[in-house]
């Protein structure tokens, strides 16, 4: 019985710390790879030693965080916020990137956003494949069973609160029907 070993002694046994490669790497402080980064109370210089790039030029409105007092050296311009949607960023970008705020902000303009783009698609004249956009064709082949599931949920809540809606139309007429009535 004394040379039976319990699970946790037999696996503290069989791992022997230094026969693992890279074991301990970090223990000596004066080999510790982020040191100068992470430490530089003795140091009097910047931490930045080398040269900024020159700043990238911008005919667009770019936003900013508030959490950064300058832009990055490069940054993308391909889709300035307009619109409805280019508001409600502009209203997230006056929180920190901490406050959720920020973030929920971000993305209902995300949404607003998307059906901006299927409105000015209508606009112009062009009616967009929702179907293959949003990629339900996928969706219907890899996973069909949870997909008529969200369907059948939507087209249940959908329907529900349009026949909601007719009901208060029509308790609301109703309402006015009798108010002229009297």
């Amino acid at each position: 019985m004394d040379n039976e070993l319990t699970t946790a002694e037999t696996s503290r046994a069989a791992v022997e710390r230094r026969d693992i490669p890279g074991w301990g790497v970090d223990a000596d402080p004066l080999n510790d790879a982020t040191y100068p980064m992470r430490d530089r109370s003795q140091d009097d210089s910047p931490g930045m030693n080398w040269e900024r790039p020159s700043q990238q030029s911008s005919d667009v409105e770019v936003l900013q965080s508030v959490e950064h007092n300058r832009r990055p050296a490069v940054f993308g311009t391909s889709t300035p916020p307009t619109g409805l949607s280019g508001a409600i960023r502009r209203s997230a970008y006056r929180y920190s990137e901490s406050q959720w705020a920020h973030w929920l902000l971000l993305m209902l303009a995300d949404r607003v956003n998307s059906a901006e783009g299927v409105a000015d698609d209508l606009r112009r004249g062009t009616v967009p494949n929702l179907f293959d956009e949003m990629g339900l064709a996928a969706e219907w082949k890899y996973n069909r069973q949870p997909f008529i599931r969200k369907a059948a949920a939507a087209a249940a809540v959908t329907g529900g609160a349009a026949a909601l809606t007719y009901l208060a139309v029509r308790a609301a007429r109703r309402r006015r029907q009798l108010q002229a009535d009297e």
